[in-house]
């Protein structure tokens, strides 16, 4: 009897768990979907496609930006973090969201898997930070054509010689580890946090190793340009390829790949 009280409270409970990772699969797909649209709309726009040399980008100040140019440009960076590192983090999201949903239909109080979420995407939102001030930096410095660019190819074969040389490093292999592997994560850091402040922090800290494992790639945008979708998607695949194939193989063969393009465009 206790056998088959069980089982018949298993499929319920499976049923509604089904449901629940249907409900957040759909919520990620629409938020990765909503933010392409967004960057697709920005590429179009006539803002975005105005060729100016050298000397008419520093009369035209844009090396001095206001504040609305620099919300402008921060904003893009961070729908483009949350566009391209939504696809990789959704396993972990989906487990979280499994295991909130197991605890609270046993009565116990677990904060929902949005409270990890936002840990994860506040994290990327300082990157989002830094790389704007990075690219305010670079166009001062004329090393960015207007279209978001490198406009030296030493410049950009620098950018992917170095790229390449931290695809092979320990820290970048540290990093890519606890991404590829959500519940040795979780369990390296604790367990899951049925509280909200503790869910936010594990995914801060979620997201800052991920920060760690890709912020040399997203830097390559500054190559084929912040604005050029398909180089923004290729970057993106690249980056779901390394965390969804256990090892290191395509890790390294990324990194000579980069190591090889940037010496014959300094070449």
């Amino acid at each position: 009897m206790s056998s088959t009280s069980n089982g018949a409270a298993a499929g319920p409970l499976e049923s509604i768990l089904r449901r629940d990772r249907a409900v957040v699969a759909a919520a990620l797909a629409a938020l990765a979907l909503i933010a392409w649209a967004y960057l697709m709309w920005l590429a179009a726009s006539p803002a975005m496609d105005m060729p100016m040399d050298g000397h008419a980008m520093v009369s035209a100040g844009l090396g001095f930006w206001s504040a609305a140019h620099f919300l402008l440009m921060f904003l893009m960076w961070l729908v483009m973090m949350v566009g391209m590192m939504t696809p990789s983090v959704a396993p972990m999201i989906l487990i979280y969201a499994r295991v909130a949903r197991h605890e609270s239909s046993r009565g116990k109080p677990f904060a929902p898997a949005g409270w990890f979420a936002l840990g994860y995407f506040l994290a990327w939102t300082g990157f989002a930070v830094l790389a704007t001030v990075l690219q305010w930096g670079l166009e001062r410095a004329l090393l960015l054509s207007p279209m978001m660019a490198s406009a030296s190819p030493i410049f950009g074969g620098m950018l992917l010689i170095a790229a390449g040389v931290y695809q092979w490093t320990p820290l970048k292999s540290a990093c890519l580890a606890q991404c590829q592997s959500p519940f040795a994560f979780i369990q390296r850091h604790g367990g899951f946090r049925g509280d909200r402040p503790g869910s936010v922090l594990l995914g801060l800290r979620h997201g800052a190793y991920c920060i760690g494992c890709c912020w040399a790639l997203m830097l390559l945008l500054f190559i084929g340009g912040v604005m050029n979708l398909l180089w923004v998607a290729a970057i993106s695949a690249l980056i779901l390829a390394e965390k969804l194939v256990p090892g290191r193989l395509i890790q390294r063969v990324i990194g000579f790949g980069f190591i090889v393009a940037g010496a014959a465009l300094v070449l």
